[in-house]
């Protein structure tokens, strides 16, 4: 067999030792970035004084995971980075604790004015930057690094890749050219990006160079195993409290997507306080009320304080939620998607099943 490495390319070392990243063992897709525009970022990065990396509001494993992971790679290039997002306060999920870099995080208020560079991860929206959108507007390089389907592109750079499974793999497309090895720490952020938007690898976006990426990452050290635990099976009581009763209200309409079915729920914010739960903590619970073999389609309205709803929507392949949510001022991606409601939950669901029935 003949080595697929590129010539000149460095072979994967022992367990524990750095890894030089190899490049993607696939093409981008027709809309990803092309190597013209990796060089220009390496050159905007080259030359930056300051550089802030930001990701979206109540952030996941990947876009926390695609910040910190290039956070700690420019620390090793001499830069001294900031990582951020547009939330006050800022909780880092219980889930995400493990990812080394922490300390590489700042407040909001933090991040400069006016950024010399701004570098920002998994955001599909300019709305998704929260208190840093004006900030961001304002900075002199925005770069942004994305897989969404929906993205329409903002920023003055754009490294957007919808075929790509997470963002975390482009931030591992960048890395290699960087010529930043895979140490443990970076391969812990990674990992964690990429088994977070694959859903442990299970999704469709999964591919065979997402699994040659996870074994680049786990010939490091890290401990999946430990990485999986706090992402899918560790949770407070509390939560159990409100997953039940977020079950008990979960609601089937059999005739909605053209009779495909929509199973769907809603978490009052009531509920987070009564059991004291935190809002990024109820992320997952769209994974269990999906399970419902009788829907193609799930969505889970959760309950802001300000009575504002974030609705997200997931499907099992049949539909398209991105296009769907798209109708409703939201994007993401064809299985995973998400939007904003100022409405009732009654009337938002009837806008979100309205959209789900249109012409496609």
């Amino acid at each position: 067999m003949s080595d697929p490495r590129p010539t000149g390319a460095p072979a994967t070392t022992v367990t524990g030792a750095p890894v030089v990243p190899s490049p993607r063992n696939e093409p981008a897709g027709p809309l990803g970035p092309t190597e013209q525009d990796w060089q220009r970022l390496v050159g905007i990065i080259g030359g930056a004084a300051s550089i802030d990396l930001v990701c979206h509001v109540l952030p996941d494993g990947d876009a926390l995971g695609s910040a910190l992971a290039t956070g700690l790679a420019l620390r090793t290039l001499g830069h001294t980075p900031r990582v951020s997002f547009g939330d006050d306060p800022q909780v880092v999920p219980a889930s995400l604790a493990h990812l080394p870099g922490l300390d590489l995080l700042v407040p909001a208020r933090e991040v400069p004015a006016v950024p010399e560079v701004m570098i920002t991860f998994d955001v599909a929206d300019p709305q998704r930057l929260g208190l840093l959108r004006p900030k961001a507007e304002a900075a002199r390089e925005l770069v942004v690094i994305d897989h969404h389907t929906s993205n329409a592109g903002f920023g003055t750079h754009r490294l957007i890749d919808p075929a790509a499974p997470a963002t975390a793999v482009l931030v591992d497309e960048l890395l290699r050219r960087l010529g930043v090895p895979l140490d443990l720490s970076i391969a812990t952020c990674l990992y964690t990006g990429v088994a977070t938007d694959t859903g442990s690898f299970r999704y469709a976006a999964t591919t065979p160079a997402t699994h040659e990426l996870a074994a680049r990452l786990l010939a490091t050290g890290l401990r999946h195993d430990l990485i999986s635990r706090r992402l899918w099976d560790t949770q407070s009581f509390g939560y159990l409290k409100v997953l039940a009763a977020a079950l008990e209200r979960a609601e089937l309409d059999l005739s909605a997507a053209g009779g495909l079915g929509l199973v769907w729920t809603w978490v009052p914010c009531a509920d987070l306080l009564l059991h004291g739960v935190l809002p990024e903590e109820i992320e997952g619970l769209i994974d269990v009320v999906r399970k419902a073999a009788e829907a193609e389609v799930v969505l889970v309205l959760k309950e802001d304080p300000d009575g504002s709803l974030r609705g997200s929507s997931r499907a099992k392949g049949a539909v398209d939620v991105a296009a769907v949510c798209a109708r409703l001022g939201g994007g993401g991606h064809a299985y995973a998607a998400g939007f904003s409601s100022h409405d009732s939950v009654e009337a938002t669901v009837a806008r979100f099943r309205a959209a789900l029935d249109a012409p496609r």
